[in-house]
């Protein structure tokens, strides 16, 4: 082992001859000898590795890093993918106001196509393409779900805002009105307002409203309960300030958060219970391209292997309230102190 340390290091690397003579005819010790034999001959993993990096000019080409992408926390990626459903759900409203209402048009010379190239979600018995059909649909059940939901969020803020005045008697009637809400079945509820009312779009937006509403306000006085114990809100009096002026600059704030996640997560709610009302022929117009209306109508085909009238409408719907709950739960994260700065 002496002899092998003392050895030059520029040496390592020459070739050894059997006979434990380097070609020079230098004494070479016997662990050199072996590591020549092993390393340094022709074929030798270092022969092979400099051949490998060697240009056809002779020079050893260092070879690079490959090109990394930067790594991205998570609430870097919770942006980015609230970004992408953000802009898928925003193309499909771009999409079906860019669609003219020509192509709803009947086309007998077209019906009954399955799922093609030039008709990817195939068309109906009246030759009528079922893509156009379905973005209509979507974008009309978007919009009913934006306005319901909107419409909740104001109903539940300010119910919320009445318990938590400080007034038993009004928290005892809201808490009572919860109760009450939540006890009775969502879709019996609707088909009832939407029946009272006479359908369409205005008697489902106001069915949905009222009842998808208890919920949030049950959140919101939480919240606000929760805010009342704090000091500077308990202080806020002893200068003057009005409960009005404390809900505003106070309250308010603090429950913005709250209010924007519940209303993205009402929006999937508002447009399933649409659909289902709808379907049932309690809801939109017939004449309207509504998701209900299409998968009502595609019942009676089913049978005659028209698979694609029903397949493809509900596969779109699902993935639409897919993306909206998804971006809700992102927006939760992000707005979210306990995860906002994961």
């Amino acid at each position: 082992m002496g002899a092998w340390h003392r050895a030059r290091p520029e040496r390592l690397g020459e070739e050894v001859e059997g006979n434990g003579f380097s070609p020079d005819r230098t004494p070479v010790p016997p662990g050199r000898r072996r590591a020549g034999r092993c390393f340094a001959g022709e074929g030798g993993p270092f022969a092979l590795a400099r051949d490998r990096l060697r240009g056809e000019d002779g020079q050893v080409a260092i070879p690079r890093p490959a090109l990394r992408l930067p790594a991205l926390n998570r609430r870097q990626r919770m942006l980015l993918g609230t970004f992408c459903l953000a802009a898928i759900i925003v193309l499909v409203i771009i999409s079906s106001f860019a669609i003219s209402d020509a192509r709803l048009a009947t086309n007998l010379d077209a019906r009954d196509i399955p799922p093609s190239l030039s008709h990817p979600f195939g068309t109906d018995w009246l030759g009528r393409d079922m893509l156009v059909r379905t973005v209509k649909g979507l974008t009309l059940s978007l919009g009913v779900g934006v306005f319901a939901s909107g419409f909740s969020v104001l109903f539940a803020l300010a119910l919320g805002l009445l318990a938590a005045s400080g007034v038993r008697a009004a928290d005892a009637v809201v808490s009572w009105l919860v109760d009450f809400f939540l006890g009775l079945p969502h879709l019996v509820f609707l088909i009832l307002i939407a029946f009272v009312l006479g359908g369409g779009v205005s008697a489902v937006v106001i069915g949905v409203a009222l009842t998808h509403w208890p919920s949030l306000a049950r959140v919101v006085r939480a919240e606000v309960l929760q805010l009342r114990s704090a000091e500077y809100i308990q202080a806020s009096p002893h200068f003057g300030r009005s409960r009005w002026w404390m809900a505003r600059k106070h309250f308010l704030p603090h429950l913005v958060p709250q209010l924007i996640v519940g209303f993205v997560l009402l929006i999937p709610h508002a447009i399933l219970h649409e659909a289902s009302i709808t379907f049932l022929g309690f809801g939109l117009s017939p004449h309207r391209p509504a998701i209900g209306i299409i998968l009502s109508e595609a019942m009676r085909y089913l049978t005659a292997g028209k698979w694609w009238l029903a397949l493809m409408p509900g596969i779109a719907l699902v993935a639409l309230v897919g993306i909206i709950f998804a971006l809700g739960d992102n927006l939760r994260a992000l707005l979210d102190p306990h995860t906002a700065h994961e």
